[in-house]
């Protein structure tokens, strides 16, 4: 009869998953808030004083903008002192998702209004006072593009990152290794051309080595490479098969700067790898990405491209009696809120819904576990907050001796897994 073993990362864990700018973010959020309502008190107040109607508008506008930015910073503040509270079986980090959903309804809702009215305006001009309308305009902008600068600190998360530049290699004995800027050094050897290259996708970093073409085969235990640092320091990697190419057993040390010894069947090559920064954005990935407060900034840049748009309207009307200008932007900004709205939802709805936004994690980690000649019988991976992701895996093995801790070790090496379940499933031998 079979039976199986269920754990999970850490007994006793928490289920904090909470972006690693949390805090940062929710502080800024609130200063939107407060610049927004000092700008709508000031424009209510000031418009009921000196008996101008759009300024009053204008502030009643910004009360809803003001809204807008209450509902990122309740979700930030909830989530931040709930985040222990086991009611929530794994955790608040999801809780921005849902604000960032919720916001994305509000800016569809906004663009319907603009739509709505600007379309009213086209087939019933009203009159415009330029006077007023134009400095409101330009206040609103500012005040737009201070709440940008406010949230821009880490709507962006922090980047990091490097590159692998392709350099040059040397064949001994054979046609030198070309610049590949893909697929990496090209090796070209008795057997066939390869590329070699260091593969970090959600994972550390490994050398890969993968034929230019289908029938190019390479026996894994037949290749090395050995990296010689500027220091002289040498390490040797060995290869395991993976079907359609070899990867290394070992993860590559940072930095990646080292002269590469690839000792194919025919004979060494040998390549350089020389490290340079590049701007990798973390915060642009589906498992890292703030929706709380991209919500928060797709909000004031919507606001202050209508200001734009608005301002260039009003300034063609009043120059060459254009009034149709003024509602033409409006709807061209119903359009652009409308498409930034889409994106949003979309986004954080499949998150709500638990969907697998990294397939390739999947494989890998798939690949991870079947490498070591056990069968993956299922398999779930799916988003607990920024950065932060979730996996439960079934797995059948024939080695009585493998336990949950195994395979822990074996998916350690994966880039934002906090928290794993796998269950072990023994498999006996037929008699």
């Amino acid at each position: 009869m079979s039976n199986f073993e269920n754990s999970a990362f850490g007994a006793g864990h928490d289920h904090i998953f909470l972006g690693s700018a949390h805090e940062d973010n929710e502080r800024r959020t609130w200063m939107v808030i407060a610049l927004c309502s000092a700008m709508m008190v000031t424009e209510i107040v000031g418009g009921s004083l000196f008996g101008s109607l759009a300024l009053v508008a204008d502030g009643l506008h910004m009360s809803t903008h003001a809204g807008a930015m209450l509902i990122a910073a309740l979700a930030y503040t909830y989530a931040r002192r709930h985040a222990t509270d086991n009611r929530f079986v794994f955790g608040t980090g999801k809780l921005g998702d849902l604000a960032g959903f919720t916001s994305a309804i509000v800016l569809a809702m906004i663009a319907l209004l603009i739509g709505y009215e600007a379309v009213s305006r086209f087939l019933s001009p009203v009159p415009i006072h330029f006077g007023q309308a134009i400095p409101i305009a330009v206040l609103g902008l500012l005040v737009n593009l201070a709440s940008v600068w406010l949230l821009s600190g880490n709507h962006h998360g922090h980047s990091h990152g490097h590159g692998h530049s392709h350099g040059h290699g040397h064949d001994h004995g054979h046609e030198d290794e070309h610049d590949h800027e893909d697929e990496g050094h090209r090796i070209f050897g008795s057997a066939g051309v390869f590329a070699l290259s260091v593969f970090e996708d959600g994972v550390p970093p490994v050398f890969r080595i993968t034929p230019e073409r289908a029938s190019s085969k390479l026996n894994a235990d037949a290749v090395s490479v050995t990296t010689i640092r500027p220091d002289g320091t040498r390490q040797t990697f060995s290869f395991a098969d993976h079907g359609g190419y070899l990867e290394s057993k070992d993860d590559i040390p940072e930095p990646h700067a080292f002269r590469a010894i690839v000792r194919l069947p025919d004979g060494e090559h040998q390549i350089e790898f020389e490290e340079h920064e590049h701007d990798h954005d973390d915060a642009q990935t589906a498992a890292n990405r703030d929706h709380n407060i991209r919500s928060a900034y797709i909000h004031v840049i919507a606001d202050a491209a209508v200001s734009v748009l608005a301002i260039i309207g009003l300034l063609l009307a009043q120059a060459f009696g254009w009034i149709w200008m003024d509602p033409l932007a409006g709807v061209i900004g119903a359009l652009v809120i409308a498409n930034w709205s889409w994106g949003l939802m979309r986004d954080t709805g499949g998150i709500l819904l638990d969907m697998n936004l990294d397939r390739r994690m999947a494989d890998n980690l798939r690949r991870a576990i079947e490498d070591n000649g056990d069968n993956v019988l299922d398999l779930h991976v799916w988003r607990v907050g920024p950065g932060h992701m979730s996996v439960v895996v079934s797995v059948a093995t024939r080695e009585a001796q493998r336990s949950p801790g195994f395979y822990h070790a074996a998916l350690s090496r994966f880039k934002g897994l906090s928290h794993v379940t796998v269950e072990v499933n023994p498999v006996r031998a037929a008699a």
